[in-house]
């Protein structure tokens, strides 16, 4: 088993993070969800890990937080060192002013420990966007809506010739540490506006690597990032033997397989019953997709996955986001990762990096 004292190079040199989803176990309600949370927070911060993020979705059986903010406030109240915050906040769905003076109160109530990670993507049906008053169309102006979002911490946000300029308070002055997803041209976005970058190898890790390459090379040094920075993040389960933690992954790619059949992510059931289903030929192809492309295995054969991959992509940073069914168990892939890593408590960043 691998030790601190014997970490590959690349694992000594990169921060561990954690993004959490809230999802919902069957039988559970979205309140106990949420609870497990904040709770999970707690324990994140034990285990030395640098920052803790949650997530925005609306309208979904299996997730819980919809409320991006108001959990990281919960988050932050309830830990003292870990930095907090959102995985991201989807600009699209809100006017920036309003996500301004959020962080601004985030930021206000917790200073110095704060991250304001903003995403494009709009809601996942056609009822749900119809709620939130925004189309198919909305992340067009993700760029725009990003930079006056930025605007209004600098104070440089211009006012109209019939009207004064609007000030977002208490956000203006403070500085929340901004990230931007890499969905769509979000890396484009992110370059152009010298801020860090949170990636993932959705479409594979080819096309993530040229977007990361496009990143560092179009990177624009700002008042809020001097230099690029990459996050990138990735599903890592960790367990006694690699069957171990191959079973760990089930329950979320059970779901994520019924999510493209059916519509929707239901609750997580347990990976027993998910081994004895009868699939369909569609949904044993979804489900197959849905478990490639992860971090798994024994400590020992995460590490050198790990190693490999922040040598291949030049990270600075790895945010990790694990859901299984039993909870219990999702705590030990955590632990053992952090022994992987070699984490240990430490006092938060001020800044982005």
């Amino acid at each position: 088993m691998i030790s601190s004292t014997s970490l590959p190079s690349a694992l000594a040199h990169v921060r561990f993070s954690v993004l959490d989803r809230s999802r919902i176990r069957r039988g559970q309600d979205g309140p106990a969800a949420l609870r497990d949370t904040v709770r999970f927070a707690r324990q994140a911060e034990e285990l030395g890990y640098h920052r803790f993020w949650v997530s925005e979705h609306h309208g979904v059986p299996g997730v819980a937080g919809s409320a991006p903010t108001v959990l990281a406030a919960a988050v932050a109240a309830a830990t003292s060192r870990i930095r907090v915050g959102t995985g991201g906040v989807m600009l699209p769905n809100h006017r920036p002013l309003v996500v301004a003076e959020q962080f601004g109160v985030l930021e206000s109530l917790f200073p110095g420990r704060v991250d304001m990670g903003l995403g494009r993507s709009v809601g996942f049906t056609d009822g749900v966007r119809r709620a939130l008053g925004r189309g198919k169309d909305a992340a067009d102006g993700f760029a725009e809506q990003l930079g006056e979002l930025l605007d209004y911490f600098t104070g440089e946000r211009p006012g109209e010739p019939e009207a004064p300029r609007v000030r977002a308070r208490p956000a203006e002055g403070l500085r929340p540490a901004p990230f931007v997803l890499a969905t769509g041209a979000g890396a484009e976005h992110a370059a152009a506006l010298g801020l860090p970058l949170v990636i993932a190898p959705a479409r594979g890790e080819d096309a993530m690597l040229r977007a990361i390459e496009g990143y560092r090379a179009a990177f624009r040094p700002s008042g809020w990032t001097a230099e690029p920075f990459v996050v990138v993040a990735s599903t890592v389960a960790v367990a006694g033997t690699t069957e171990e933690a191959e079973r760990l992954l089930l329950p979320e790619a059970w779901s994520a397989a019924w999510s493209r059949t059916h519509g929707e992510f239901p609750p997580l059931i347990p990976a027993e019953e998910i081994l004895a289903l009868r699939m369909s030929d569609r949904e044993r192809r979804f489900f197959d997709e849905a478990r490639q492309g992860h971090v798994r295995g024994t400590e020992d054969e995460v590490a050198a996955a790990l190693e490999g991959l922040i040598r291949r992509t030049g990270a600075d940073e790895v945010l990790v986001t694990t859901s299984t069914y039993d909870r219990g168990e999702e705590l030990d892939s955590y632990r053992r990762l952090a022994r992987v890593a070699g984490l240990t408590p430490k006092e938060p960043a001020g800044a982005a990096t």
